[in-house]
């Protein structure tokens, strides 16, 4: 255990001993996170126990110790690098973890209680920032220079990563005589910002956050994965883990990215420094002298404000391209902030108001092995309910057996679960130190688990997959959901439910037996009364007319998704063509792959699907039942104006909506995609574009509006 030697004796008694306990799984805890950067559990358990700590300590004050972690910041200086002794200490914020309204308003309230504040006064106001998910950085300049960046460490003592930060693109190493203006986009007048730019001081110290965008972490860990080497398991952990290298080279190797909020030491205002009024103005002279500011800083008018910028960002969190786990509120007048003082290891001006943590600690109590429509045989681990990323969760996928041997998952283990925005939560890590002994080694059966046919690996696949087809129940089951959905035939009423009743009792079996359907074998399913079973009826008949690529899309062939489905309805034209392919003298893969979007792996698929026998049945017992779909000429004699471009559609369009926008791009040979990068051809924003309207200026990616995109969808080829 780390720091065991600062703990003091304790005296007897239930609670002094739980005090002792909770500090010595801190200090190791905290040891591991800010030193080893190898977390052992997720931040939200390490509050949950800092949080019981806290309490222990308000109710028996005779238990205080200055070496409790109550009372320091968190970590120390690595023996490994030179100490640097920070001039002014970098403490830590005092944490809402009420993540609902109430923590801004709890805020508010203590503040205007402790400047005396009536109900009459006006509201107190404040600036409102992102809590990145990084490690604090101290930069300090000098004649503007850098020459020095140190972390955080104990808060008084930090460690000296200069070499490794000169490899971070977005930190300055000279700070040159030229400014911007600055940015008056949220400052009021009670900001006292101005247009000129302040000269830098001749000391100057930057506090922000290293960290990593969430595609260069993926990024990192597919190259890592490639050279068989330790993946990381949150963007936090790899940043980290780069700033402690000592190999300068391998930390630029790795993509760091930094956001500054503050400041530290700075040449005094009487000796020639700048003087500010504002936290705000502080923030935008930091943008002025070349410093990257998170955009999404803001004015924020009392609790009412806090409240809605708190909902607003979560929201918004997981369109954000780095990871934060909350926001921070600070009293913008600096003088205030001066009256309010500090507190042990917090300033009284200052908050952090969390957002649900989306990595909790749970238990598994099983892993089953779930079958998809493609026949995937995927294995989900069974947990105790745990509440993260702001829902229950009982389920986490452990994505194929490889996975499952990489993590080493077992029953009874404790397991790290994150689940983040829509994203289906999975099992991160183990840990285990809390293994039980007996705990069996997971391996993935050789039969299929729903109908008992051989499941396949096949070379070069990760996956098994069951060999029944549509044999497979539960193949069937979600073949006809497939076909169903939204973007496919849209039946609309055709859920999970319903599904599993008329395959369960055997009404259903190919997907044309869904049209056979009548007023009479869907009454006699349990409870569906009349109006529901006319309603059905009245869906799939409604469903028959659809389009070719909807159509397409829903026959569920492996690796063809909407845009692929598209690509070939426009190539192609119609259906017939696309199947007598097989029969022509050219090479079947060929003649697939001269389609956009179209390789030679989904080629193969294509061409594998459409050569058996009983698939080209149920495309014709399909037509029998009465489904059409609108055809074409094929595409070639269109135009084609986007082809070969690739767009990005955020926020909210005056006339279209995102999909109809989409068909406009694809059925004029543009390509959609779901983030922007140095690729992307043009990013389409509409009102309140969010974080990718951001990331295109930062790329210099060129922006359309909605009159833009029509324009030029209207321009010859």
């Amino acid at each position: 255990m780390a720091a065991s030697h600062l703990h003091e004796p304790s005296e007897a008694g239930p609670d002094a001993s739980r005090v002792e306990a909770l500090r010595r799984q801190l200090h190791h805890h905290a040891h591991r996170y800010y030193v080893l950067d190898d977390p052992e559990i997720p931040d939200a358990e390490y509050d949950r126990l800092f949080r019981e700590l806290q309490a222990l300590e308000a109710a028996h004050p005779e238990l205080l110790r200055p070496g409790s972690p109550t009372q320091r910041v968190g970590g120390r200086a690595l023996d490994r690098f030179a100490n640097v002794r920070h001039a002014v200490p970098m403490l830590s914020l005092r944490t809402e973890t009420d993540t609902e309204a109430t923590g801004a308003s709890s805020f508010d309230a203590r503040v205007r209680r402790e400047l005396a504040l009536s109900d009459t006064d006006p509201p107190m106001e404040y600036v409102a920032e992102l809590k990145f998910d990084g490690l604090a950085m101290n930069l300090r300049y000098e004649a503007g220079t850098l020459v020095q960046a140190a972390t955080r460490g104990d808060g008084e003592v930090g460690e000296d990563v200069t070499q490794n930060i000169r490899t971070v693109g977005q930190v300055p190493l000279k700070l040159g005589a030229v400014r911007p203006e600055l940015d008056e986009g949220h400052a009021p007048a009670s900001t006292g910002s101005t247009r000129t730019a302040l000269p830098v001081p001749p000391v100057l110290e930057v506090r922000g956050e290293i960290y990593m965008r969430r595609d260069d972490f993926e990024a990192l860990n597919a190259r890592q994965r490639e050279r068989g080497e330790k993946t990381f398991v949150n963007p936090r952990n790899a940043a980290a883990g780069a700033v402690r290298q000592l190999d300068p080279k391998v930390a630029g190797e790795r993509p760091l990215s930094f956001f500054a909020y503050g400041l530290g030491e700075v040449t005094p205002a009487a000796q020639g420094g700048p003087a500010f009024e504002t936290h705000y103005e502080l923030l935008q002279t930091l943008k002025s002298w070349g410093f990257p500011v998170a955009a999404q800083v803001q004015i924020a008018q009392g609790a009412t404000e806090l409240i809605a910028y708190h909902e607003s960002i979560g929201r918004r969190r997981d369109e954000l391209p780095f990871d934060i786990d909350g926001v921070v509120y600070k009293v913008n007048r600096l003088a205030l902030q001066q009256q309010l003082g500090f507190v042990t290891r917090e300033p009284r001006w200052a908050v952090a108001h969390k957002f649900p943590a989306q990595e909790q600690l749970t238990t598994v109590l099983g892993i089953e092995v779930q079958v998809g429509r493609t026949g995937k045989l995927t294995p989900v681990a069974r947990l105790a309910p745990v509440f993260v990323g702001g829902v229950t969760v009982t389920n986490a996928t452990l994505h194929n057996e490889d996975e499952v041997r990489r993590k080493d998952v077992r029953v009874g283990d404790t397991v790290i679960v994150r689940r983040a925005g829509d994203v289906i939560p999975e099992v991160v890590g183990v840990l285990p130190e809390r293994r039980p002994p007996d705990a069996p080694i997971f391996t993935m059966p050789h039969e299929c688990p729903v109908c008992g046919s051989a499941a396949v690996r096949e070379e070069g696949e990760a996956d098994y997959r069951c060999s029944g087809g549509l044999f497979c129940s539960a193949q069937r089951k979600q073949a006809i959901l497939h076909f169903g959905q939204r973007r496919a035939v849209e039946i609309e009423g055709l859920g999970e439910r319903l599904v599993d009743q008329l395959v369960d009792t055997g009404v259903i079996r190919t997907l044309p037996d869904l049209y056979r359907l009548g007023l009479t074998s869907l009454l006699a399913l349990d409870r569906m009364a009349d109006k529901s079973a006319q309603n059905i009826v009245e869906a799939l008949q409604k469903s028959k007319q659809t389009t070719l690529p909807r159509f397409l899309f829903g026959l569920g062939i492996r690796h063809v998704g909407e845009a692929t489905a598209k690509a070939l309805a426009q190539h192609f034209g119609k259906l017939d063509a696309i199947m007598g392919i097989t029969a022509e003298s050219a090479p079947p893969a060929e003649r697939l792959a001269e389609v956009d979007d179209v390789g030679p792996i989904v080629a193969e698929s294509i061409h594998t699907f459409f050569q058996q026998p009983h698939n080209r049945e149920v495309v014709e017992q399909l037509r029998a039942c009465g489904v059409t779909w609108t055809e074409a000429e094929p595409a070639a004699a269109a135009p084609r104006p986007l082809a070969g471009k690739t767009f990005v559609i955020t926020g909210t369009l005056p006339t279209l909506s995102r999909d109809q926008a989409k068909d406009l791009i694809e059925a004029a040979g543009g390509k959609v995609a779901g983030s922007v990068s140095r690729k992307t051809s043009y990013v389409l924003a509409g009102a309140e574009a969010g974080s990718k309207l951001a990331r295109a200026q930062e790329l210099a990616v060129a922006v359309l509006d909605e009159a833009a995109l029509l324009a030029l969808l209207n321009t010859p080829a």
